[in-house]
């Protein structure tokens, strides 16, 4: 037992130590540019190459998170530290921060010359034919340029696929072994979207940062205090909006497993499910409400937080929203809710449940399951 425990202390040290004193992963490495969609798209992918990660043994480059500035729009990199904790997810496997990678490890284990970017196939967006392309375009040149990275060669990896049976691993590691293929490069992630079931879970081992979780505790200190709290989530936006109209053609649309299930075992999406009314919100809030008794909410919001509405209907209730509006901030104050109302539809309502589920909190969508019709408050 002695043996086995210096054993993990070492490959620990050997991953989340500085400078010289990390070592290379005798396994290998897994990159990617989590370049498809915000923040709630890239969490769900970032669940699914961490799983992807461990099925190969190989160590996981945590990418920064990429997000878009408007007016531009642009896309700036965020290091994944700056919202997660590193230490937690070495419980499951491991991983190295990609600037920590940069900084100590990819001139030994990546030299430049020899870069090999990995896709399923070939991207061809005008630029070279036969190729990746895996820096044309916004955010993934910008994602790469971050790192200095040129790619040399090209390889596409079809028909393999980025699951995690024992039979496709193995193809995985005979096609491309570590002694050739030190690092797996991918253009964009690894992973399926919406997140497979049986990664779901991994979820626990995301840990807000030390600098989130204190604006969070922050903000309920002041504005709740001790006070038991309903957080609910509002998609209301006009990109949403349009969206939702094509729910009849696309009834899986983004995260609509999360209630539907994953083999629509729960129904159809219903309009309301995915861009609510003012009834259906006003209905839904007020059930809840009157079965636990709170009478405090926090609202996040993507665009219209119906703040002075809501004041209007429910006279007796507390509404509180945070200022100036930090996403992340509001994603970990949603998970310290007492019970949570989100939109199906919704990835970024998607990272909260899963939170919840994690730590055993109760949460509900709005009109899930669908009303036939929306009765009078």
């Amino acid at each position: 037992m002695m043996a086995v425990t210096h054993v993990l202390f070492v490959l620990l040290c050997s991953v989340i130590s500085l400078g010289s004193e990390i070592q290379v992963d005798p396994n290998g490495y897994v990159m990617y540019c989590p370049c498809m969609g915000r923040f709630g798209n890239q969490a769900d992918h970032f669940l699914g190459v961490l799983s992807f990660a461990k099925a190969l043994d190989r160590t996981l480059v945590l990418p920064p998170w990429v997000e878009f500035h408007f007016p531009a729009p642009r896309s700036v990199q965020v290091p994944f530290d700056v919202y997660f904790q590193v230490k937690p997810l070495l419980e499951f496997h491991r991983v190295i921060t990609m600037e920590s990678f940069f900084e100590n490890l990819a001139d030994e284990v990546w030299p430049k010359g020899k870069r090999t970017v990995f896709c399923y196939q070939a991207r061809t967006y005008g630029a070279k034919e036969n190729d990746c392309n895996a820096k044309e375009g916004n955010p993934f040149g910008p994602f790469w340029d971050t790192f200095n990275v040129e790619f040399d060669s090209s390889e596409f990896y079809q028909p393999l696929y980025h699951d995690v049976t024992h039979s496709e691993i193995k193809r995985w590691k005979e096609r491309y072994p570590v002694s050739k293929f030190p690092v797996l490069a991918f253009t964009g992630a690894p992973a399926s979207f919406p997140v497979q079931q049986q990664n779901v879970g991994l979820h626990k081992y995301l840990k807000w940062s030390d600098n989130i979780a204190a604006q969070r505790d922050k903000f309920i200190k002041e504005n709740i205090g001790d006070e038991k709290f309903v957080g609910i989530h509002l998609r209301l936006g006009s990109d949403f909006e349009n969206a939702c109209k094509h729910l009849d053609s696309s009834p899986n649309m983004f995260a609509a497993v999360q209630c539907l299930g994953y083999r629509n075992e729960h129904g159809k999406a219903s309009q309301e499910m995915c861009y609510q009314s003012e009834k259906t919100i006003f209905r839904d809030l007020s059930k809840v409400l009157k079965s636990t008794g709170y009478s405090t909410v926090f609202i996040a919001t993507d665009s219209k937080d119906l703040k002075s509405q809501l004041s209007k209907k429910f006279k007796k209730v507390k509404f509180v929203k945070h200022s100036p509006d930090n996403a992340h901030v509001d994603l970990a104050i949603l998970g310290a809710s007492d019970y949570f109302i989100g939109n199906c539809i919704s990835t970024f309502t998607a990272f909260v449940k899963r939170e919840r589920d994690v730590n055993n909190k109760p949460s509900k969508f709005w009109d899930f399951p669908p009303s036939k019709k929306h009765e009078e408050l």
